[in-house]
């Protein structure tokens, strides 16, 4: 995508300067630790100009200055605009087999004693990956007397209350493997899939800023956070996978996506397989 000029910029819907986008980067930076490079302009551009409309504001001056004036709520919706929700069922399939065939054994003989399992999804999006987290221990028959949770977490609100309703249209249940459709139901009728009770049950849905204080203590045995570090600089990427190392056991599995690499930001994990890292002493 080319860069916009200034008067590319000017000559839209509403006016927007490169003092605009500086502003609207660093408040991004500073709020959420996503980095919005020059490239994403017209991204940002369309995303909040439907706020701007939505609040009858006449330019990026005006959205600009309500959002210095620390109004939480807007604040709240430009995180929302701006967070990128790209997921699906199963999606970097690998995973899920890794956790079915390698993970799950482990960790029921290391915690065969207090029979508990704590796995976080972190950037959960519409909850397409917990919820495939989920099916996976659910079809493990002899997890069903364990004390299995599952975290997920996203910065976005929105796609928050839409993971929780569990509810996806149909065509969205296609990348979802045959042994595990058994845990949707199927709404011909309205052309939609609802997760069960089953899996769903096992999942907690809160919205959490990765930057801020995390309420939750751990330790987690496993944390997918796939395709999120790739929106941040390398230095809040390392304190970023510092904090996940802590608040995991030792040996604890770290997921991450397909374009993402620990290389040169932590010595806390050790490669294992592609995009899988284990927590190290």
């Amino acid at each position: 995508m080319n860069k916009l000029s200034e008067k590319e910029f000017v000559e839209r819907e509403f006016p927007m300067s490169e003092r605009n986008f500086k502003s609207i980067q660093q408040l991004a930076y500073s709020h959420t630790g996503i980095t919005l490079s020059s490239h994403k302009k017209d991204m940002i551009y369309g995303r909040l100009s439907r706020r701007l409309r939505k609040l009858d504001l006449p330019d990026f001056d005006a959205y600009c200055e309500l959002l210095a004036e620390n109004n939480n709520q807007e604040k709240i919706e430009f995180v929302n605009s701006i967070t990128t929700n790209l997921t699906s069922f199963f999606r970097e399939e690998h995973h899920f087999s890794y956790l079915r065939n390698e993970v799950i054994p482990k960790l029921q003989s290391s915690n065969a004693r207090t029979r508990k399992l704590r796995v976080w999804s972190a950037g959960c999006s519409t909850g397409e990956e917990p919820y495939s987290i989920a099916m996976v221990f659910a079809s493990v028959s002899s997890l069903s007397n364990w004390d299995v949770k599952i975290l997920a977490t996203d910065l976005d609100s929105n796609v928050v209350g839409k993971a929780k309703e569990g509810v996806y249209a149909v065509e969205r249940a296609e990348s979802v493997p045959q042994e595990y459709r058994k845990y949707l139901l199927f709404d011909k009728a309205h052309k939609r899939v609802k997760v069960k009770d089953r899996a769903k049950n096992l999942i907690t849905f809160k919205q959490l800023n990765l930057l801020h204080e995390w309420p939750m203590k751990g330790p987690f045995d496993i944390i997918f956070c796939r395709n999120v570090v790739i929106y941040f600089d390398t230095p809040t990427q390392k304190v970023l996978f510092s904090r996940y190392a802590d608040i995991m056991r030792e040996g604890g599995d770290l997921i991450i996506g397909h374009s993402e690499s620990l290389h040169n930001i932590t010595n806390l994990f050790r490669l294992k397989g592609r995009t899988i890292y284990e927590r190290v002493s």
